[in-house]
């Protein structure tokens, strides 16, 4: 008799509950039937979101639906202008960033990349400010870029035409950029801090996106008991900010005369200078956790995509030809590329556009935050909604791209063959969150690729020849290990 009273309970509840969730999905748009407590989640495709899924998705209900995870739901903008509206109709209304659990363990409404708010506004001006104040976007920091780009060139030669895998090499030489503007000094390819570090970013990366990381923002009471890649994540978050705390403890004691001009010491002038205010937004954990979302995200998204362009260079040789052909008949033989030889250089600056179209790295992309009510499209969207603006819908949009599935530098090229940035081309997202070291990335990888091309040819390992193009998913999309060839022209 307990027991049937029990289950007559139970019953209640779920229809209570479902009829509640039915009353819900009316204020959102369309989207899979949930069911209560685990809402979409009754199928386990809906646990990894990917570019097929969310396709398959939108065909159904359109370019703005909804998916519940669990009891939150969630808006998915699929296409480039429902992203474009989305982000920059009302950009100041979609300004804000879900402190969902593995965001509150990764940085806790710290730093830059997933803060909100007021913490967000003045981290990310100061830092832009003083990047700025740095070089970002001037001659001086792109000289320092032409110089990493010889020495990674180097590092190539080095391997006197036997297989590497260039993935280090590659990481080594962005993460130098961004270690001289934040710490002062570069590594070389030997330190094996820097392996170490290298390692915790690739770690903490593949945690995000991940089934693990997914179940960890549904369930993070269950999962911080559960042991897995996601406990392994947030050991080197901690590795990586006690390797920072150590770098601002140098810093803080260097004689005066030591000091340099670098992010940490700029913005422990800014606490000293805020200090006597009353809850000033400048203080160390704000300093750490900057610091690591400048080396963690500036150092893995370029160096994957770099890793990527290289993969396509060797599966695709006649590309790679292509480029060469062009780069020596603008350059004289043996004279190094700088950035302003892209205005020349149309076919080879198309071939870097295609690069970072198609390995799209990002996949769908950070999820955003009403923090007022806002209108998209022809849906009103109350504050505190969350969703996510799918980036590679964007770049694979059917309706932007003639050829989306297809790696296809003519998508930036017009019929004379000159070079063209189509609108659909936003790998470092719109809006007030778009990515703040995006002149960076833009230098960085087209001065990587096209010396790494001018000066060697090309070709894969024996035994990579079975690569394929399909990625590895988290928090950035990356290809398969594989080994290359590099010949010294």
């Amino acid at each position: 008799m307990l027991a049937l009273s029990f289950i007559f309970l139970l019953l209640c509840l779920l229809v209570v509950q479902l009829v509640r969730l039915q009353f819900q999905r009316r204020h959102y748009p369309p989207g899979p039937t949930p069911l209560p407590f685990i809402g979409c989640l009754w199928h386990p495709k809906f646990l990894q979101l990917n570019r097929e899924l969310l396709t398959e998705m939108s065909k159904i209900y359109g370019n703005i639906f909804t998916l519940w995870f669990g009891p939150y739901p969630v808006i998915i903008l699929q296409g480039f202008q429902a992203v474009k509206d989305g982000l920059t109709t009302h950009p100041e209304d979609v300004a804000g960033r879900p402190l969902l659990p593995l965001f509150k363990a990764v940085a806790n409404n710290k730093g830059i990349v997933l803060s909100t708010g007021r913490t967000w506004k003045h981290q990310r001006r100061f830092s832009m400010a003083t990047l700025k104040v740095l070089g970002m976007g001037k001659s001086t920091l792109q000289y320092q870029i032409e110089e990493e780009a010889e020495n990674l060139v180097e590092e190539f030669r080095k391997s006197e035409g036997k297989p590497m895998n260039p993935y280090l090499a590659l990481n080594l030489a962005v993460c130098n950029v961004i270690c001289v503007l934040v710490f002062g000094y570069r590594f070389s390819i030997e330190d094996e801090t820097f392996h170490q570090l290298l390692e915790a970013v690739e770690k903490i990366f593949g945690v995000a996106n991940s089934l693990t990381g997914n179940m960890y923002n549904i369930l993070p009471w269950i999962m911080e008991c559960v042991p897995g890649p996601h406990k392994r994540a947030l050991s080197l978050r901690d590795f990586v900010w006690s390797f920072i705390r150590e770098e601002i403890k140098k810093h803080q004691e260097a004689d005066h005369g030591e000091k340099g001009q670098d992010f940490i010491h700029f913005y422990l002038a800014q606490i000293e200078k805020t200090k006597k205010q009353p809850k000033s937004p400048y203080d160390e954990k704000n300093l750490v956790q900057n610091i690591f979302d400048l080396f963690v995200g500036g150092t893995e998204t370029s160096g994957t995509t770099l890793y990527w362009g290289l993969l396509y260079m060797v599966l695709y040789p006649d590309i790679h030809a292509k480029v060469q052909k062009e780069i020596d008949s603008v350059l004289p033989t043996g004279q190094s590329i700088c950035y302003e030889d892209r205005k020349n250089l149309p076919y080879t600056n198309a071939v870097v556009h295609e690069i970072q179209r198609f390995s799209n790295i990002i996949a769908i992309g950070v999820p955003r935050y009403c923090i007022r009510d806002t209108m998209i499209q022809k849906f009103l969207f109350r504050k505190g909604t969350t969703f996510f603006p799918n980036m590679a819908s964007a770049l694979y949009d059917a309706n932007e791209w003639e050829t989306p599935l297809a790696f296809n530098p003519n998508h930036f090229l017009d019929k004379e063959g000159n070079f063209t940035c189509r609108e659909a081309f936003i790998p470092f997202s719109l809006g007030h969150r778009a990515c703040l070291g995006e002149n960076l990335a833009k230098t960085e990888i087209f001065l990587f690729f096209t010396n790494l091309v001018q000066t060697f040819n090309f070709h894969l390992a024996d035994g990579s020849k079975d690569i394929k193009l399909d990625p590895i998913w988290g928090g950035t999309l990356h290809p398969h290990s594989f080994e290359i060839c590099a010949i010294p022209r």
